[in-house]
């Protein structure tokens, strides 16, 4: 069974978006070792300067470095990432498990993105949409995608 995480940075703050992702982790575990892993975000001013971005991204990039399991392939979720369809995620999946991928990590920046170092790390960079989505919601939707795309995988009912 394929060992699926999804590491984001900050916690989920409101209910519906917890109850939410908890469903999809529910479903998930007929289909895979499923884990959400939060690291802490950094603070930082309301009006920063370079300097302080900087910093931000290197330091949630090393608590999200400190997570990612040993041997995953990462998935970067970045806003210059490649568009793909569902049916292209699954596809992606199911070729990394008959490949021997045991461990694949997806990861979620904070708001102002991921370190170059994360995106270094990463086998492909992911783009949800065109679209800005709050990082909360962008949790819930890659959690669902991750469900379709393993349901897609066993031919069931859920993707039409």
């Amino acid at each position: 069974m394929m060992n699926v995480a999804v590491i984001c940075v900050g916690n989920l703050k409101e209910k519906y978006f917890r109850d939410a992702c908890a469903e999809y982790v529910k479903r998930l575990g007929a289909f895979c070792r499923f884990r959400l892993i939060e690291v802490s975000e950094e603070k930082i001013s309301d009006k920063p300067t370079q300097s302080d971005i900087d910093n931000t991204l290197k330091k949630e990039g090393e608590r999200i470095i400190s997570r990612i399991p040993k041997g995953a392939k990462v998935f970067s979720l970045c806003i210059e990432g490649t568009l793909i369809s569902s049916e292209q995620l699954a596809e992606r999946i199911a070729s990394d498990g008959l490949q021997g991928v045991s461990e694949i990590a997806f990861i979620i920046g904070g708001s102002w993105g991921l370190s170059d170092e994360v995106k270094r790390l990463s086998c492909m960079k992911l783009s949800m949409s065109k679209m800005t989505f709050p990082h909360q919601l962008a949790r819930v939707i890659l959690c669902e995608q991750i469900y379709r795309a393993f349901q897609i995988n066993c031919n069931g009912k859920y993707h039409k």
